[in-house]
């Protein structure tokens, strides 16, 4: 599987520079003094580019799962979904093919495993749970699949707001301490029981207005080769944040960019962008 600190191309939606210009100049700013190359993906109909985008499994392999989420089957959202076919086909791309529903923020990459939350077993309840990890195992190209529980309230059930690897045997969590105590030790009995360990990092959603606010939730940050972009909220986490990760990550160059916008949407910099490795 090719991780994200392997990936040195970026994806963005053009509908991201479309909908949300002084986010997206900010942003490419910020890519600039990274110095991370990138292209905008054409005719795509919502900025989430990692859920819809194929995953990449080695320099050469493409999977394309089915976009089509229970959270948008409402009219008003069906018609935010893009055309993956003619997206990948402009850039080039011939990814092969799976009639399995997963979104990309459901996929959480490290070399030999997969992180998922359990949202992936009721979008497909038409294929038997142990037939799915073994098509998934299979496709992703890794010896370990591992599930955690959906955040309550997270109407995507995406795994990319709640865990990302630090390393193989590490992963980055959220600090939950605020949360019920029952989902806390269902998430940390997950990572217990697949041989991980975890770090918390800073997390405080709880000013927000709506439940599908993301704005504090530090872990959907961007991560490619030598390069970390983490997302700024204007809150007293930040300063934290940006230190914790500068010790977490002392080889690599830390960069932040302010993302309330985009947050108030639901998503962060992990959910608009599709980074690959060339």
């Amino acid at each position: 599987m090719i991780t994200d600190n392997q990936t040195n191309f970026l994806y963005l939606a053009d509908t991201l520079l479309k909908l949300y210009p002084d986010f997206y100049q900010r942003f490419e700013q910020t890519l600039k003094e990274a110095g991370i190359e990138h292209s905008l993906l054409p005719n795509t109909k919502d900025v989430w580019a990692v859920d819809y985008m194929p995953i990449q499994v080695t320099r050469d392999e493409f999977v394309q799962f089915v976009y089509n989420p229970s959270y948008l089957q409402a009219k008003v959202w069906q018609k935010t979904i893009s055309n993956v076919d003619s997206i990948c086909t402009s850039i080039n791309l011939q990814p092969k093919k799976s009639n399995i529903l997963v979104d990309g923020g459901n996929v959480v990459k490290a070399k030999n495993k997969v992180i998922m939350c359990q949202r992936v077993f009721t979008e497909n309840p038409h294929i038997p749970e142990k037939k799915l990890i073994k098509e998934l195992q299979e496709l992703f190209q890794v010896d370990q699949l591992i599930f955690i529980p959906t955040q309550p309230k997270d109407f995507t059930g995406h795994a990319d707001g709640m865990v990302r690897f630090l390393d193989e045997k590490t992963v980055l969590i959220n600090d939950y301490s605020k949360e019920k105590k029952d989902f806390q030790l269902l998430v940390k009995s997950a990572l217990h029981n697949a041989g991980l360990d975890w770090v918390e990092i800073p997390y405080n959603p709880y000013s927000n207005k709506k439940d599908k606010h993301a704005n504090g939730i530090y872990i959907n940050f961007l991560q490619m080769k030598g390069t970390l972009v983490l997302p700024v909220f204007g809150q007293k986490e930040d300063e934290e944040t940006v230190k914790l990760f500068g010790q977490l990550f002392p080889n690599v160059s830390i960069a932040t960019v302010d993302s309330n916008e985009i947050a108030l949407e639901g998503g962060i910099l992990n959910c608009i962008t599709w980074n690959i490795m060339t």
